[in-house]
């Protein structure tokens, strides 16, 4: 099956974002309770690059098939949930890259290196983290996973909330978020 990647953000209206987010059906691994555990022998570098027994995974219908059976426990540790196992994977960093945003009617919109797309808002906030001199966003996407805002989408937020009002903060669906590390 061909795969369609949505238009770019800047094309879309808050209301077209929410279609196509609602139009991804991700699996519902929540409702699943496999009995075999074991290492998936994957990792997803710092990058957003996938890795399988040290390969790179370079089919990228497949890191975005493994990323909607991604979900991240209350210790931190990820793991590829399907009805059968649920398997760890070594995140470096975050289990997504947020590639892309742009301030749509009321929201901010996000583009996530699997072209999903994720509104900023009270079910996908958006934390900073590190120190004044290191700063990182993170965009909570799903299932406790994360996507961290590469440089340019971290440059592009900071040039709205420049614009818009001059205190580091944003806001998105009646959300206020900061951009410096607390």
């Amino acid at each position: 099956m061909p795969y369609d990647p949505p238009p770019e953000l800047a094309e879309l209206s808050l209301a077209e974002i929410a279609e196509q987010v609602a139009a991804r059906k991700l699996p519902p691994v929540e409702g699943w309770a496999p009995e075999r555990v074991g290492d998936s022998e994957m990792r997803i570098a710092a990058d957003g690059n996938w890795y399988h027994q040290g390969s790179p995974i370079t089919r990228q219908a497949m890191a975005r098939a493994f990323s909607g059976l991604l979900t991240r426990d209350e210790n931190d540790r990820h793991w590829l949930v399907t009805p059968f196992e649920k398997l760890t994977v070594e995140v470096e960093d975050a289990a997504f890259i947020a590639t892309d945003v742009a301030r749509v009617d009321e929201g901010l919109g996000f583009r996530l290196n699997t072209d999903e797309l994720v509104v900023a808002g009270s079910d996908n906030r958006l934390v900073a983290r590190g120190d004044a001199h290191t700063p990182a966003l993170y965009l909570h996407v799903r299932r406790g996973c994360e996507a961290r805002l590469n440089r340019s989408t971290y440059q592009q937020l900071a040039d709205i909330a420049l614009a818009e009002n001059r205190d580091w903060t944003v806001e998105s669906l009646g959300e206020r978020f900061s951009l410096v590390p607390g």
